[in-house]
């Protein structure tokens, strides 16, 4: 999983899974879900994170496995 904060457009995106968007959709309002070719889920994009999502500008993830 791929998570990418954009300060200029305040836009979090959520990469689940690597490979081309066959189809997009608005799940809630500002919630975008991306899906494949097999319809599966592969990415969301957050509009205006910073209201959305507390603590976006400082995310912190676990390395390892």
């Amino acid at each position: 999983m791929k998570a990418v904060y954009d300060p200029w457009t305040d836009t979090l995106t959520l990469e689940l899974k690597p490979g081309p968007v066959a189809e997009s959709g608005e799940g809630k309002p500002g919630v975008i879900l991306d899906y494949n070719q097999e319809g599966n889920l592969v990415g969301i994009e957050i509009l205006d994170a910073s209201k959305r999502v507390a603590g976006v500008r400082t995310m912190q993830f676990p390395v390892g496995g």
